[in-house]
């Protein structure tokens, strides 16, 4: 939010309170709220406090893009924003911080680091997933045997959903505890049961079958019509896209997905889009990505390169189908962040000859790509060659 001359932007602590309310909150904390000229926050976290001199400002919904106006209209007033837990950890802190810039934290701490606790569980070696205004799909991402997973609840109804989710994965075994108002004086923790609070956290002691997080995942996890980059390729075509943490991925003529998918497994804050012109193989994308934990991979249904138009700029471009369409090849690379990786894969004649042209004029490698499968043959065994694939790999300069 810019700063209008001389008007003062407002002085904003944003504090954590947990389940105990004003009890648990330390000196500074309670400074804050007593300090302040206006106090902001969610419904059960304004519950939680006394009575206090400020004026009491609820979080209208949805509360995001209400934000800027609201911060707009308290400029110049000393605000105290009560806030779940960590303010910083999944919390509203982090989205006043790209709103306001610095803004005082002062952290209670994490329902996450209260679970932990309670069971005994390293902090460090235990998976988060928040479900709350996210989709729980997610949650497939990090499924892994005897892995330790924490579930953010979104209200009651959550940790049922968890168990479902687990059951048609394969990890209905998983040993599930429902942890409800950690740290205040109606905290309980068991199982599953009818009468949960809302405010709960779903651990879940993983037991079922994993899957890698390396490219390359097995054809069958996913759902295609054939028109799906095969695994030696995939893991091939990966390695030359580079997925790096927060980087922005074009899967052009995605077919199945793959490729998209499995970029946004490598890191959690890789993000992709998936163009695919046919709208039954755009919808098995979509079901692709929450079956494989990637519940927000972007599916845009249309044709290249027209469907490119307005999409985030991406660090790397992956055109599996339609690199013989006029313009898809200059469109995709001239999108390209500085230092961004172009990789097309071809395997016709008519598309061979679209990279050859392309890469005398912007340069890059060719590789051909020769797979063959061991395959019964009668009563014996012989190799079943896959069709050869020409892949052209090209860094835009910085």
């Amino acid at each position: 939010m810019s700063e209008s001359p001389g008007r003062a932007v407002p002085a904003v602590t944003v504090v954590g309170i947990g389940a105990d309310g004003w009890d648990g909150l330390t000196d500074a904390a309670r400074e804050a709220f007593g300090n302040a000229e206006v106090v902001m926050g969610g419904a059960r976290q304004l519950g939680l406090l006394p009575v206090l001199p400020a004026e009491r400002v609820a979080w209208p919904s949805p509360m995001l893009p209400a934000l800027p106006g609201l911060f707009e209209a308290y400029r110049g007033r000393r605000v105290a924003v009560a806030a779940s837990g960590d303010p910083m950890f999944y919390g509203v802190g982090s989205a006043l911080v790209r709103l306001l810039g610095p803004v005082t934290v002062l952290p209670h701490p994490s329902s996450v680091s209260l679970a932990c606790a309670r069971l005994g569980w390293p902090l460090d070696d235990t998976e988060v997933v928040s479900a709350v205004g996210r989709p729980l799909a997610a949650l497939n991402a990090v499924l892994a045997p005897g892995r330790h997973v924490l579930v953010l609840s979104a209200g009651s109804g959550t940790p049922a959903q968890v168990a479902a989710l687990l059951e048609k994965r394969g990890y209905g075994g998983s040993e599930l505890t429902v942890l409800e108002q950690l740290g205040g004086p109606g905290e309980r923790i068991g199982p599953l049961r009818d009468d949960l609070d809302a405010l709960n956290l779903v651990a879940v002691r993983c037991r079922g079958e994993g899957m890698s997080h390396v490219p390359g995942l097995p054809d069958g996890a996913y759902e295609h019509d054939g028109q799906l980059t095969k695994r030696e390729i995939r893991a091939l075509t990966l390695a030359r896209l580079g997925p790096i943490p927060g980087e922005m991925l074009w899967d052009v003529g995605a077919g199945a997905g793959s490729v998209a998918v499995e970029w946004m497994r490598a890191h959690r804050s890789c993000r992709a889009v998936a163009i695919e012109r046919d709208p039954e193989r755009a919808a098995r994308i979509e079901v692709n990505a929450v079956s494989l934990g990637v519940p927000d991979l972007r599916v845009v249904t249309g044709a290249a390169p027209a469907a490119l138009q307005d999409l985030d700029a991406p660090d790397a471009v992956f055109i599996g189908g339609g690199v013989t369409v006029p313009g898809v090849v200059e469109t995709c690379w001239d999108a390209l962040r500085p230092g961004g990786r172009l990789v097309v894969n071809a395997v016709t004649l008519e598309s061979e000859q679209v990279i050859a042209e392309a890469r005398g004029r912007l340069g890059g490698e060719l590789t051909r790509i020769a797979i063959s499968r061991a395959t019964p043959v009668g009563g014996f065994t012989g190799w079943r060659p896959m069709m050869p694939v020409t892949q052209w790999t090209a860094v835009r300069e910085r």
